[in-house]
């Protein structure tokens, strides 16, 4: 569970965050022994795919142009948006994960459901945590502006998520995703009358932790707690990463941090990478495909997804090349 925890939070949400004056995280990959740098980076540098954020696809004259993305505010995606812009004006469409309308009704589906996020039945988290935990969680999220009477009711997972945010940019969420790269994107395609559709149904995030089970869902939280104290480091090694365009580097880094707790084994961690691959990144790739191609066909798209979604045996470039389409690299 550490590294599906960490994985799943790499994967649906890419947090960064130096940009703050408050939050000063320290890139943890210079501080890794040397040794341990050299076999982080040879695994990453084996993966298909592994660096670059700009791709170009073609085949029998349809382009697809692909970009990996990263959901949160950096004033270093003021050079990516000018780099991207001509490429998204050739477009007839912009595809992301989640678009205006799916963000709607992703609105009015927790308007109308508060279930997805708040547990109904079962007990709450204070009673399900040993009391030392819920002390812990209660003051990490009071960091982060949620009182304790709001936190016991809510699901595990997203409580977990929220604890990899740190509290320097908590107060800050909407205005951190309203800057993220997908929402430029958007807002450059819906001011040049460029559609702009979704890759998958908006409630893919609640189907994917939805069916966790309770006790995984409270591994989250240990889990996230005992990192807790190191979240803009975390979170400022996946901005450094992202933009030195090397995104695939931190999923071998969590792989690293995995192996240094004390309950996991090689077999054990590679278990759980696999599996979060599958639910995280593979499944949803090939979901993605047909959109892609079948878009594709009625004029040039530009596509835009988290950035870990590129690179892999199964990322979206390798399968795309598999189904006969040319990719190029193309420089930022």
């Amino acid at each position: 569970m550490p590294v599906l925890k960490r994985l799943a939070l790499v994967v649906l949400c890419l947090l960064p965050l130096p940009v703050w004056a408050e939050c000063r995280g320290t890139d943890l990959f210079p501080t890794f022994p040397a040794a341990d740098q050299a076999r982080i980076r040879a695994a990453t540098d084996a993966t298909p795919f592994a660096r670059g954020l700009l791709w170009q696809a073609t085949k029998d004259g349809e382009t697809l142009f692909l970009m990996g993305t990263y959901h949160f505010d950096d004033p270093r995606h003021d050079a990516l948006m000018a780099r991207a812009a001509p490429l998204l004006d050739t477009a007839q469409t912009l595809l992301v994960e989640a678009g205006p309308d799916e963000e709607a009704a992703l609105k009015s589906d927790l308007a109308r459901n508060p279930a997805l996020m708040v547990a109904t039945e079962g007990p709450t988290l204070p009673e399900a945590l040993a009391p030392a935990e819920w002390e812990a969680l209660s003051k990490a999220m009071k960091a982060r502006g949620m009182p304790a009477f709001m936190v016991a009711k809510l699901r595990p997972w997203y409580v977990s998520m929220m604890l990899e945010i740190p509290p320097c940019a908590a107060a800050a969420q909407a205005a951190l995703v309203a800057g993220g790269l997908d929402q430029r994107l958007m807002r450059h395609a819906a001011a040049r009358g460029i559609a702009v559709d979704a890759l998958e149904p908006y409630d893919t995030v609640f189907r994917l932790f939805g069916g966790m089970s309770g006790s995984d869902q409270l591994a989250m939280i240990r889990t996230a707690l005992a990192t807790e104290a190191r979240a803009e480091d975390y979170s400022a090694t996946l901005s450094d990463s992202y933009f030195a365009e090397d995104a695939r580097l931190i999923w071998e880094i969590s792989r690293h941090v995995a192996l240094q707790d004390k309950d996991a084994t090689p077999e054990s961690v590679a278990q759980d990478m696999a599996g979060m691959e599958r639910t995280l990144m593979t499944e949803r790739n090939r979901a993605w495909i047909p959109v892609l191609e079948e878009t594709a066909r009625k004029g040039t798209v530009f596509a835009a997804f988290g950035a870990l979604h590129l690179s892999g045996e199964t990322g979206v470039l390798a399968l795309l090349q598999a189904n006969g389409w040319t990719i190029e690299r193309l420089p930022l």
